[in-house]
Order: structure tokens, then C-alpha cells, then sequence
């Protein structure tokens, strides 16, 4: 007879902890709080379009370095006194630990794409 072997659940390299929130799988607890915030932002009609785990392929010339997913990307009201009402994209991270890899990529998408990531 062979021995069982009990298997442990595997801990995060960062100590984040994969939660479900409305029926949807969120990296932290972190992100989902976010999410949670920014549903209500969008229920008030403060932002609008509210989109998550956005993938944008990061291609230099002809050559794809790889793909950086957001996790919150949404348009933001803001007042301009010509305009009274602009909205802007925002693509946004929720962000425990700044890895070198994410410092590589965020720097990727502000050369590509010209957007600069809101880490909240």
C-alpha cells in the first residue's frame, strides 16, 4: 500500500491571496477592494466603461516583449471650464509589490502607448 501524501496549498511569492468577489477571481484582496470602489465611482456616474484584466501587447518594431495586463481600465470625468465634462482613460494597478519585471513593463507602456499607469 502507498503512502498518501497530503499536499499543502501553495503560499504567494508575496503573500497575496487569490479572492472571489461577485463571481470573478481577483489576484489580492487589494484589487478586489479596488474593484469594489471603483463600481461604486461608476455607479455614481464618476467614471464610466470599467474594465478588468485588460491585456496590452507590448511590441517593439516588429518584435512582441511580451503583454501587460491592467487590471482596471476605465474613463474618468473630469470638469474642464471649456468643456464642462472630459473624460479620460485610466489604465490602473493595484499594486503590492513593484517587481522588476512590472517596472520594466510600465516603462514599455508609456513608450508604446504614451499611458502612464496609476498605481493605487
Amino acid at each position: 500500500m502507498k503512502p498518501i501524501r497530503l499536499t499543502k496549498e501553495k503560499k504567494s511569492k508575496y503573500g497575496n491571496k487569490i479572492t472571489e468577489f461577485d463571481g470573478m477571481k481577483f489576484a489580492s484582496k487589494h484589487e478586489v477592494k479596488r474593484f469594489a470602489e471603483l463600481r461604486l465611482m461608476e455607479r455614481a456616474g464618476l467614471i464610466r466603461k470599467l474594465k478588468q484584466q485588460v491585456p496590452f501587447e507590448l511590441i517593439v518594431g516588429i518584435i512582441k516583449i511580451g503583454t501587460y495586463i491592467a487590471d482596471h481600465v476605465y474613463e474618468q470625468k473630469i470638469y474642464d471650464c471649456t468643456t464642462h465634462n472630459l473624460w479620460v482613460p485610466v489604465v490602473e494597478d493595484a499594486k503590492g509589490v513593484r517587481t522588476d519585471v512590472y517596472k520594466i513593463k510600465k516603462k514599455l507602456m508609456q513608450a508604446i502607448y504614451g499611458i502612464e499607469i496609476k498605481e493605487v
